[in-house]
């Protein structure tokens, strides 16, 4: 990956063209965790496509490629947002199927739970947890994508968790009572 910034940086539009397919996926769920229009997360993925094809030259350290266009892309969805003067929440039920076929693990079941779980949590909830869990990025780089201190961010991450935990809690609950008086039937 290393040696395909250094030589987008240097021109190279073929090693950008792999690169940016390297991150697709990441950035469309990112795109997602804050627009919910297709056409408007499209929109935000290219716009940061033409910033960063444009911007690579000034990157100055390849390592810190994966959070640098994140920042675009999060940069984007913003002025987006800001332009139809509404915030977005995700609804996953739309495009399920669609997404379904980006997931590379074959353990779908857990994919479906983890979208409904996503589903009880706020945008800027969502959008740590995409980022930190998904695209594996730490607090660190996910407090300065998001212009937030770090701190802030493992907050937002334990309350996440802590409403997660919540949620599969009164499920399994109300689960078990129901198989309980199925069983009794």
């Amino acid at each position: 990956m290393e040696l395909l910034i250094k030589k987008a940086r240097k021109g190279d539009k073929e090693s950008f063209i792999k690169l940016i397919d390297g991150y697709m996926i990441q950035m469309y769920k990112v795109a997602k965790t804050r627009l919910k229009n297709e056409e408007d997360i499209g929109d935000a993925i290219q716009e940061t496509i033409l910033s960063a094809f444009t911007g690579i030259k000034d990157l100055r350290n390849t390592k810190y490629f994966n959070t640098w266009i994140i920042k675009i892309l999060i940069n984007k969805c913003n002025d987006i947002i800001a332009k139809n003067k509404i915030v977005y929440i995700e609804s996953y039920d739309e495009i399920k199927n669609q997404e379904l076929k980006l997931y590379i693990s074959d353990d779908i079941d857990s994919k479906i739970d983890f979208d409904n779980m996503l589903e009880i949590l706020s945008q800027e909830y969502r959008t740590v947890v995409v980022m930190y869990y998904v695209n594996r990025l730490t607090t660190k780089e996910i407090g300065n994508i998001l212009n937030e201190k770090e701190g802030t961010i493992k907050s937002r991450l334990s309350r996440a968790k802590q409403k997660l935990k919540m949620y599969y809690v009164n499920t399994n609950t109300e689960n078990s009572k129901l198989e309980g008086r199925i069983n009794e039937i």
